[in-house]
């Protein structure tokens, strides 16, 4: 089913994201966590991509066996910063042949070390080869509080505009910590003319010391509130933990009860945090 019906028909809906391995040996593992994970029944899955792409034959076959073996709506992950129009078209025709609907086209990080031509600089560039292609139903990323490499918001925004005319038909954000950030960002993007569903990305913080890097990627802010958390519970990974999952609850519901209708967990592939997340919310979704 494509994630536009899917969100035209739920109140509430939720659903998780995993990564592929990064090698052949840690497959099975992943695919385990993926199966615990599905066994909660989110109303999709997404399946990151990968830097520079090296997992993607693993995100490729994850998303068929979503698909195929869990019924679980699959979004595969799709980057384009280091691949050309002939790698893209094959990777297209793989996910048609699987029956997977549904696509986040991402411009991605440039691989360390990357010499190469790059056929498509931005995101926007992959939607418009996928919207040709045909057939999928395209999901673009956007940044409540900016993209780290934009100048303004509303650059982002104008930016982000261009990927929606080429044929974005919904958006999943970056993790955000301050649903007022969100909220503010709505009107802004409603006030651009991008009128397509927009999916709240939410992280449960689990692990106090990788907070920082993953501020410095995603250019989101911690709120004072958030902060206090981390200081007092972020040496104890199972305080940190149950801290970080009552924090993503909150934000959760609140987000619910503002009206917004779809909620993405990046659980980092782990089915405990999933599982706990869903638990909180068994009467919600």
């Amino acid at each position: 089913m494509k994630i536009t019906e899917i969100l035209k028909n739920k109140r509430a809906a939720l659903s998780f994201e995993v990564f592929p391995p990064k090698t052949g040996d840690a497959f099975e593992g992943v695919v385990a966590a993926v199966d615990e994970i599905a066994a909660l029944k989110p109303d999709f899955m997404s399946v990151t991509y990968g830097a520079g792409g090296g997992t993607s034959a693993y995100s490729a076959a994850i998303a068929e066996h979503m698909k195929n073996d869990l019924g679980v709506t699959p979004v595969a992950h799709l980057s384009c910063i280091s691949s050309d129009r002939a790698d893209v078209r094959e990777k297209l025709l793989r996910l048609k042949s699987a029956g997977i609907e549904n696509i986040l086209a991402l411009r991605g990080d440039l691989p360390k070390d990357f010499a190469g031509n790059l056929d498509y600089a931005y995101a926007s560039q992959l939607v418009a080869e996928i919207k040709a292609f045909g057939c999928f139903c395209i999901g673009g990323a956007c940044y409540p509080e900016g993209h780290p490499e934009s100048r303004t918001l509303f650059s982002d925004i104008d930016n982000l505009k261009k990927k929606v005319d080429a044929g974005c038909d919904f958006l999943t954000s970056q993790m955000f910590f301050d649903n007022d950030a969100f909220y503010s960002f709505m009107s802004k993007v409603r006030e651009a003319g991008i009128y397509v569903p927009v999916v709240a990305g939410i992280m449960p913080v689990t692990n106090g010391r990788q907070i920082k890097r993953m501020m410095a990627l995603s250019g989101c802010t911690l709120p004072a509130r958030f902060r206090r958390i981390i200081d007092r519970f972020g040496d104890d990974p199972a305080a940190m933990t149950q801290a970080g999952v009552a924090y993503a609850t909150e934000q959760i519901i609140d987000l619910y009860a503002n009206g917004v209708k779809a909620v993405h967990v990046y659980s980092m592939n782990k089915p405990a945090v999933a599982a706990a997340i869903r638990a909180n919310l068994e009467n919600i979704v």
